[in-house]
């Protein structure tokens, strides 16, 4: 899949929220998600001891509170600027359960992909150096 200017724009807008939000160990990912009309909703994880919630969850929670019914794409971005992140396993099948057809911004930062979810490596890596080639890999 080709990264359109909506792409461009949602990573954009993660990364505004991970430089503005993710400031301690409290809080390392951010995720914008973005429905069909255009609007973007945010998030970031929250990390404690107990658990804490990853940032697609956070987001999945404020879309319900404001009646989204539909999203379009979504993508994790780490603090510091450290790379685009896929969603773990639990993340991925929320997601699958409640957005079939969403499309998730991977691979490095200055080479970006969007990739149905359903088209994601099963165990795929945090490291984006690491990231099998998108353009044709089944992440066997």
């Amino acid at each position: 899949m080709t990264m359109r200017d909506t792409d461009r724009a949602l990573v954009q807008a993660a990364s505004a929220v991970a430089k503005l939000r993710c400031r301690s160990a409290m809080h390392t990912l951010a995720t914008a998600a973005r429905t069909p009309d255009g609007r973007v909703i945010s998030a970031v994880n929250v990390v404690h001891a107990t658990g804490g919630a990853c940032p697609e969850t956070v987001a999945l929670g404020t879309a319900a509170t404001q009646g989204v019914t539909e999203l379009e794409t979504v993508v994790t971005v780490g603090d510091r600027g450290r790379s685009l992140v896929a969603p773990c396993d639990a993340c991925r099948q929320l997601l699958t359960d409640r957005f079939p057809a969403v499309r998730v911004i991977v691979g490095p930062p200055d080479a970006p992909t969007p990739l149905p979810l359903t088209d994601l490596p099963r165990h795929p890596t945090q490291d984006p150096d690491n990231f099998p080639d998108v353009a044709g890999s089944d992440g066997a």
